[in-house]
């Protein structure tokens, strides 16, 4: 069930890594096999209790293999292990990331912008929220019933008060609810969710947008899960107007390491207005001391991050650029087409119980039973 074909690769790329430091001293790094071995198996026995995550009948929501060229940038980017913190630390992969992270951005229609990779969805959203509550100090942050829970632990983290707006029937957040709410003038950022991880809704972003600019509130667009369907063809008309407004909002978030196919420790955060920047501002002699150039630790609230995320995305998107009409989106459009196929075929199905078609690719279904049980 396991590739492993594509290892000889792996070690022609290491090769020719390898070359490039043919000037240093002679070194054999080698290390004695005998001894790798038995911890090594140890790992193999003990990794066998997984599910098949990686099989095509495993139809899991957040457990998604990373694509080959992911896994096998990433491997070869650890045989250097570069820390994307100061460019000192991560030359080349700190400057695949700006590379990677600019792409991200354009997808959503961003030419100038601020943003970096970081270590995954959840931190992305902190350092989003972060800057909001620089912004707008003690205002309240707004998210539907639907939101990620972790939106409401980062604002106590952040000690910025949080509230939940009601969802419609379609577990989007109720425009009613919404307007309501902002009548109390003390709202600083509402937090629109396209592709919810509980039931893949997708919140009405042009009509958050239209309140957001009426009452002077920002909007943070959480895509953590749902963000890569800005590039499919076939989604539902109100879902494609509302991804056609991303570009609209202040910050947005994307996890690579869901429908990107990266390897987990992998998220990416992205503010419409570059001089956000300035909140991040700080020094540390000793690691920006050799650049004029901006290190990316100057625009993370993370210090040592992988720079092997970075590789690995970077080497994903040369393959499969993630752009309208190529293969990466038609791989998404795939992707929704299998969600509604299935969801029709439940629907027809009178032994299942369906509530509403998917928006993106997260069906909702039960048995029918006489109890929940």
């Amino acid at each position: 069930m396991l590739d492993k074909q594509s290892l000889t690769l792996l070690q022609e790329a290491l090769n020719e890594l390898d070359s490039g430091f043919n000037a240093m001293p002679s070194y054999d790094p080698s290390p004695t096999l005998d001894a790798l071995r038995e911890p090594l198996m140890a790992v193999a026995e003990r990794m066998k209790d997984n599910y098949p995550y990686p099989h095509p009948l495993y139809a899991g929501q957040m457990l998604k293999p990373p694509h080959p060229v992911a896994r096998l940038a990433y491997s070869l980017a650890l045989f250097i292990n570069p820390n994307n913190h100061a460019l000192d630390g991560g030359r080349a992969s700190s400057a695949m990331e700006k590379e990677a992270v600019a792409q991200l951005a354009k997808m959503f229609g961003w030419d100038e912008f601020l943003g970096h990779l970081t270590s995954g969805g959840t931190m992305a959203n902190l350092e989003a929220l972060w800057v909001a509550g620089q912004l707008h100090p003690e205002k309240v942050v707004l998210g539907s019933s639907q939101a990620h829970y972790t939106h409401n632990r980062i604002c106590g983290v952040l000690k910025i008060p949080f509230e939940s707006v009601d969802t419609d029937d379609r577990a989007r957040m109720d425009m009613d609810a919404l307007a309501q709410r902002l009548e109390g003038g003390d709202v600083g950022t509402i937090v629109a969710t396209l592709g919810t991880t509980g039931a893949g809704s997708v919140d009405p972003l042009p009509e958050i947008l239209e309140l957001a600019e009426k009452h002077g509130v920002r909007v943070h667009v959480d895509s953590a899960y749902g963000g890569y369907f800005t590039l499919a063809s076939n989604l539902p008309p109100d879902v494609t107007e509302a991804y056609a407004n991303i570009r609209h909002a202040d910050s947005i978030v994307i996890d690579p390491h869901k429908h990107g196919m990266q390897p987990y420790g992998c998220g990416c955060v992205l503010f419409r207005n570059p001089a956000d920047g300035r909140f991040y501002k700080h020094d540390s002699p000793y690691t920006y001391f050799s650049s004029e150039e901006l290190h990316l630790g100057e625009i993370s609230l993370e210090c040592s991050r992988a720079g092997a995320s970075a590789v690995a995305l970077w080497a994903t998107q040369r393959l499969m650029p993630p752009e309208t009409g190529g293969e990466f989106a038609r791989n998404m459009e795939l992707c929704r087409q299998a969600a509604v196929d299935l969801y029709e075929r439940l629907d027809a199905d009178p032994r299942y119980l369906t509530l509403f078609p998917p928006e993106i690719d997260i069906v909702l279904w039960a048995p029918v039973g006489e109890t929940l049980e």
